[in-house]
Parts: C-alpha cells; sequence; structure tokens
C-alpha cells in the first residue's frame, strides 16, 4: 500500500516541470479528465437529490412570476 505525504502545490509544480513535455500532456489530459468525470458526478448527485426533493413535494413548479407572487405573500403582514 503506498504511502500518502503531502506536497505543496509549488513542489507539485515542479515535479511536473521535471517530467518529459509528452509526460506532462498526457498528466494534464488525466486530471482534465478525472475532473470533467467529478464534474458530471457531483451533478448527478444534485439532480437525484432535486428529483427526491420533487417526489417528496419539497419542492413546486412554477414561473419566475409565481415565485415573486409567493415571495410577497410570505412578506405580507398578517392581517
Amino acid at each position: 500500500m503506498p504511502i500518502h505525504q503531502t506536497v505543496t502545490f509549488q513542489e507539485a509544480l515542479d515535479i511536473v516541470e521535471s517530467l518529459p513535455e509528452d509526460q506532462q500532456e498526457t498528466l494534464v489530459a488525466v486530471v482534465r479528465h478525472r475532473l470533467v468525470e467529478h464534474t458530471r458526478d457531483v451533478l448527478s448527485e444534485h439532480i437525484q437529490e432535486a428529483r427526491e426533493e420533487l417526489r417528496l413535494g419539497k419542492v413546486r413548479r412554477g414561473t419566475v412570476d409565481d415565485l415573486i407572487k409567493d415571495l410577497s405573500n410570505e412578506n405580507a403582514p398578517l392581517g
């Protein structure tokens, strides 16, 4: 099992710069791919949460005008 050690950002840059150019390019491609995958995973989680909230009735659908009316009604004094 590999031992993880903390590396500063500058140290990471220095390590990358010490690699041959083709390996630097490969590293950049791998990091970009992982970032895209991570973004996709986060978006998927948000979509699942939103669908669940909609299913449970925690959210409502409507237009911007509907939202403004609801907000106005919530802020109206009780009488």
